[in-house]
């Protein structure tokens, strides 16, 4: 990881909110949702809300590391929704790292609409070593495949 250029990352940019990010849409799709979803408000959905701010803060820490070496993971995300946001609003997206360590960063982040601030937080990520990563992931295909049976799924 480039530490000098990760130390200046500082991004703002706008995200238009499409109509099938909503509460409503995420939870229909799940089974423990799915049948209380219809209930739900026609906003964001704060998990939608965090995938675009964690991918935004990766995009950019992706631009200072090795990928053939390192990929960009999540590590902690401390988010406060502060505001309904509904579908097709436009939001400026803000962040910059706040703290460096030897293999991590922490980004601030925040979003406004036209009326409000609807996100403040934090997003930590760190550039873990891909081949260690890997490996911890075969491990874990390899104990659920053997507790199947040897079934793939």
């Amino acid at each position: 990881m480039n530490q000098q250029g990760v130390s200046e990352i500082c991004f703002e940019e706008t995200y238009a909110v499409p109509q099938d990010q909503t509460a409503r849409s995420l939870f229909a799709r799940l089974p423990h949702g799915s049948a209380y979803a219809q209930t739900l408000i026609e906003c964001l959905a704060t998990g939608y809300l965090v995938a675009v701010v964690e991918s935004i803060c990766i995009r950019e820490m992706q631009m200072h590391v090795d990928s053939m070496v390192e990929v960009v993971v999540g590590r902690t995300v401390y988010i406060e929704h502060r505001g309904p946001i509904p579908p097709t609003t436009s939001l400026r997206v803000r962040g910059w790292v706040e703290r460096l360590g030897e293999r991590s960063a922490t980004f601030r982040v925040q979003a406004h609409d036209d009326h409000e601030l609807v996100l403040d937080g934090t997003v930590t990520l760190v550039a873990a070593h891909r081949a260690s990563i890997e490996s911890r992931i075969a491990m874990k295909v390899d104990a659920l495949e053997t507790a199947r049976g040897g079934q793939r799924v």
